[in-house]
């Protein structure tokens, strides 16, 4: 797993490098201190995964992540930042970033980048409790959310606000009475029908359309 760091404080890339490098599967192949160097670095290394600060001088993350995925739309960014505020993490949201967690202990880091390599959407609990607060309802206070107009089925629509609810597919398949394989196979069809690219993106449909 080939990843590139971008950090203002070289003291955490330094860190992270040697912190990381530990796992085998992990090499970090660039380092860059400001956004305009992590779109130079994406673009020219092709990494992986970038995992990428957000304030940063020149150019701050959110910047450099959208203009990386405005032209990759697969790119993997991984936010790793110290900052929780509202604004910033409705925006990774949105522009399609895989993941947004907080500084806290680097041991968290390296799950997070296998999950992100693997495909996953990754957000730490923290910031996930707080989707539901940060995207707007439009007024609509209605708990049974109308999703027939996107073409969903009612079913697909309930599974969509379970998912919404953070619940994972054992979850699901208990609540509904159906086995993991549906649920799996049915996300993924509600995916291709919204255009959406996971879970994540899933839930913030979901809040949104409320």
């Amino acid at each position: 797993m080939r990843i590139v760091i971008v950090d203002d404080d070289k003291l955490v890339c330094t860190s992270l490098k040697i912190i990381l490098e530990q796992d085998d599967e992990i090499s970090i192949v660039g380092i860059g201190h400001n956004g305009k160097e992590a779109v130079k670095l994406y673009h020219s290394l092709k990494p992986d995964i970038l995992l990428l600060d957000i304030r940063m001088d020149t150019m701050t993350g959110l910047e450099a992540a959208e203009i990386i995925l405005g032209t990759d739309k697969d790119a993997k960014i991984l936010f790793l930042t110290t900052f929780s505020d509202h604004e910033y993490i409705v925006t990774a949201l949105r522009i399609g970033s895989k993941g947004y967690i907080i500084k806290q202990n680097f041991e968290s880091i390296a799950p997070a980048l296998k999950a992100v390599h693997m495909g996953q959407s990754v957000f730490g609990d923290d910031i996930v409790s707080k989707i539901p607060s940060l995207i707007p309802n439009n007024g609509n206070t209605q708990n049974n959310v109308n999703l027939s107009i996107f073409g969903l089925t009612e079913r697909e629509a309930e599974l969509v606000s379970l998912v919404a609810e953070g619940l994972n597919n054992k979850e699901i398949a208990s609540r509904l009475f159906l086995s993991e394989g549906t649920v799996r196979n049915t996300i993924t069809t509600i995916l291709e029908k919204l255009e959406l690219r996971d879970r994540t993106q899933l839930a913030i449909f979901y809040y949104k359309n409320k």
